[in-house]
């Protein structure tokens, strides 16, 4: 859709949306709680958005978030243990908060995907969820993207400000890459990035932290209610792992060591840019001091 939607022309439209599609609410994609309109007034309620898809956790391909960053629209599918949902997210032009209206229809019986059994659903249910898999992950390293960064970042700093809790990030550099690449070639490089993302995942928490490869040999990660002294023990295990470990190149046993920016969020809160421009400053402060020790 091209015409954009205000609050003052939403109530005029709210009609027509609820006989084309199956559920029609609107969110805040920040704080990712489900809106209530009325009389042109928006109120946030006690409901989850995510708590639609019963899965228990964020929306790992939430448009929704993508919607209010981009200003415009985005489709996706999505599942709830026995419906699949075409998801579309509209941006509403609002100053009073973050406003996305989503639109679910529910396509279970009316998409395919190749041949087979659809009875149950099974084999387009693997195929959604690969799909959205596949947008937030990074292809070589098969750690969290780019995008996915940016659309869970400014959730978790919201969700650490809401509920008075502490947030930590780390900017990781590999040092010496474009030595390395120009030494053993870009192969080489390759899967030095692939073994250093999995050291950093076995040095956090699966079930609250995550890293992201931000690009390049750099990664970026969030470590959910953690303060500054457990963030500083989980950057000296990562570097103390990274120490230890020997990459085997050809006749040659190759060590790296890493570069890290670390920033626990103040208590006024600060945003996702903000976070990270700063824990990436640290992080070649820390890359800078290096050098000129050796």
């Amino acid at each position: 859709m091209s015409e954009k939607i205000t609050l003052d022309s939403l109530g005029e439209k709210l009609d027509f949306f609820h006989q084309m599609y199956d559920a029609v609410r609107l969110v805040d994609p920040v704080e990712k709680r489900v809106l209530e309109y009325s009389g042109h007034c928006m109120e946030k309620t006690d409901k989850i958005c995510y708590a639609y898809w019963q899965n228990g956790h964020i929306c790992d391909n939430c448009i929704s978030v993508r919607a209010y960053r981009k200003r415009r629209s985005f489709i996706k599918l999505e599942c709830t243990p026995c419906k699949i949902m075409l998801v579309t997210a509209l941006p509403i032009e609002s100053a009073e908060r973050p406003v996305i209206l989503e639109l679910l229809k529910d396509t279970t019986d009316t998409m395919l995907l190749g041949s087979g059994e659809y009875e149950k659903g099974q084999k387009f249910y693997a195929a959604v969820k690969d799909f959205n898999k596949m947008v937030i992950m990074d292809g070589l390293t098969s750690v969290y993207n780019r995008r996915f960064l940016n659309d869970r970042l400014p959730a978790d700093i919201s969700a650490s400000i809401l509920n008075k809790g502490q947030l930590s990030v780390i900017f990781l550099d590999i040092d010496n890459m474009k030595a390395i690449n120009d030494t053993f070639g870009h192969a080489v490089g390759d899967r030095i990035i692939q073994r250093s993302a999995k050291i950093i995942q076995t040095c956090i928490r699966q079930d609250s932290d995550w890293v992201a490869r931000y690009g390049g040999d750099e990664f970026f990660v969030c470590l959910n209610r953690t303060g500054d002294k457990e963030a500083g023990r989980i950057a000296k295990r990562i570097r103390d792992e990274f120490e230890n470990c020997v990459f085997p190149v050809k006749d040659k046993n190759v060590t790296i060591s890493v570069s890290q920016g670390i920033v626990t969020m103040p208590e006024q809160g600060c945003t996702a840019d903000e976070i990270i421009k700063l824990s990436d400053r640290k992080m070649y402060e820390e890359k800078k001091r290096s050098r000129l020790e050796r």
